[in-house]
């Protein structure tokens, strides 16, 4: 039975999330609005034949949709996840077969000329609720072989069905649900190899190019980058700091010897001199391992050699995994292109339009670079770049700082949850925000690569509001029974 308060929206939903709800739509709308502006062809902000008005109607309906999610029974989310799940994963599979062409994609079902729908948008929920429902089991231990296996199950299978419909940005929003099972238990080790395999991955592949001998300077600077992050580890786990600094020691030594032979005009591979320190530094820590019987200098060893196996591989992964046009915007987001006419064009017109907005910006519906359509995409996956140039550096940062507040709360909800299944739906939920926003407004501004996912609320689409109004206002029903007895 459900307490008064837990009956009565207006007494027990978290009004700062729907405040601030509100006005981010309300936000977005206008962008979309100044973004698709045309001066020969003035539409109303009203008229629902323009961007602006089909975005009102999808505001309208999404705003519906998430009252009836208020007040429908809490526990139905928990009862019907796995149901959930398994249609939208079915829902998924039929789009790649019957989805049209679009833009080398096959991820739009087409229902009329004027309304299509994009599964992956609402795969995003189905997934966080069927994560928390078998995160929610009794006595549940995360850390066990067949619970790992399910868990990445869960999430890894609408990551394959959607790079199937060829739309890897969306799939990539799903590596947010890691931060969900960081809160539940996972080891931060995992999230740090997740971070070590990013810096390796940049340097391995920036200087890929420049030859050290044996070795390129990429391979080069990832064995200086495992020498130095092993000795870390180390002083971190084992506090020993005598091992840390044989080690730094060796390594400085080494590099040191080498420079001056190099300096005295001795031919030197640095290369092999790469390969002899990071071989140096695996028997080491095997040595230690067997010395101290432990396990951890064992567990440093296999990444060091795990390491430098990923670092050997990613220029095949690069080239023949990896699309033409993945390829050059990852090059150009590493500054190894600059394809201004080319996969760079997206970003540099942004970034000139989002600078061109100065501190204050040039007002509502006074952009020059937007209005002129210099800037592809840019009343969805670039709305930023509107943001920037009619409301300035100003305007831009209280986007910012609205979407943090958003984000802060939801954790903060989340964590209040007195059910497991309440609190990794609210963490998911927050991750998936937390995720968009810095993807990309990191990509507009040439920060991360593009790789095409919306701005939530932002962002012109109706699939794209609709599943985030779902996303958002199904955790609000959970916390209005927070309370329930």
């Amino acid at each position: 039975m459900l307490r008064k308060e837990d009956d009565h929206i207006t007494g027990s939903v978290d009004w700062i999330i729907l405040i601030i709800y509100l006005l981010l739509i309300v936000a977005g709308w206008l962008s979309i609005y100044g973004a698709s502006y045309d001066y020969e062809h003035e539409t109303s902000l009203f008229d629902l034949s323009g961007r602006a008005g089909k975005q009102l109607m999808w505001m309208g309906f999404s705003l519906s949709v998430g009252f009836v999610l208020l007040k429908l029974e809490s526990s139905i989310y928990d009862i019907f996840a796995y149901m959930i799940y398994a249609f939208f994963m079915l829902l998924l599979a039929v789009t790649i077969v019957v989805a049209p062409d679009i833009k080398g994609s096959r991820s739009w079902l087409v229902i009329t000329d004027s309304i299509r729908l994009q599964p992956a948008e609402f795969a995003k929920f189905a997934v966080a609720l069927a994560l928390a429902r078998f995160l929610n089991r009794y006595n549940f231990r995360l850390l066990t072989l067949k619970n790992l296996v399910i868990i990445t199950s869960i999430v890894v299978l609408p990551m394959l069905l959607i790079v199937l419909q060829k739309e890897t940005g969306s799939a990539l929003v799903y590596v947010a649900f890691v931060l969900v099972l960081y809160r539940e238990g996972l080891p931060g080790m995992v999230l740090f190899t997740g971070l070590c395999a990013v810096v390796l991955f940049i340097f391995g592949l920036k200087y890929s190019d420049i030859e050290m001998g044996t070795l390129t300077l990429g391979e080069c600077i990832a064995v200086l980058f495992v020498v130095i992050v092993t000795a870390i580890l180390i002083i971190n786990f084992r506090k020993d700091y005598k091992t840390a600094f044989i080690i730094l020691g060796g390594a400085a030594l080494l590099g040191g010897i080498s420079y001056l032979m190099d300096f005295l005009n001795v031919e030197i591979d640095w290369g092999i001199i790469a390969i002899i320190g990071i071989s140096a530094l695996i028997v080491y820590l095997l040595v230690m391992a067997v010395k101290e019987w432990s396990k951890t200098y064992l567990l440093f060893a296999v990444f060091a050699v795990f390491s430098m196996a990923y670092v050997s591989s990613i220029n095949y992964v690069f080239t023949d995994v990896l699309q033409p046009h993945q390829q050059i915007r990852i090059k150009v987001s590493l500054g190894m292109e600059d394809d201004l006419m080319g996969a760079g064009y997206n970003v540099n017109q942004s970034k000139i339009a989002i600078g061109s907005g100065g501190v204050m910006g040039k007002g509502f519906l006074n952009g020059t670079q937007t209005k002129l359509k210099y800037v592809p995409e840019q009343d969805t996956d670039f709305i930023f770049c509107t943001v920037g140039e009619e409301q300035g550096f100003v305007g831009s940062v209280l986007v910012l700082i609205g979407f943090s507040v958003l984000i802060l709360r939801l954790f903060f909800l989340a964590e209040r949850q007195k059910s497991t299944f309440s609190r990794v739906y609210g963490y998911s939920v927050a991750s998936i925000f937390l995720f968009h926003m810095t993807i990309n407004v990191g990509m507009v501004i040439g920060l991360l690569p593009v790789i095409g996912i919306p701005l939530p609320f932002f962002s012109y689409g109706g699939s794209s509001i609709l599943a985030f109004t779902i996303l958002l206002f199904i955790f609000l029903r959970l916390d209005m029974a927070r309370k329930r007895r």
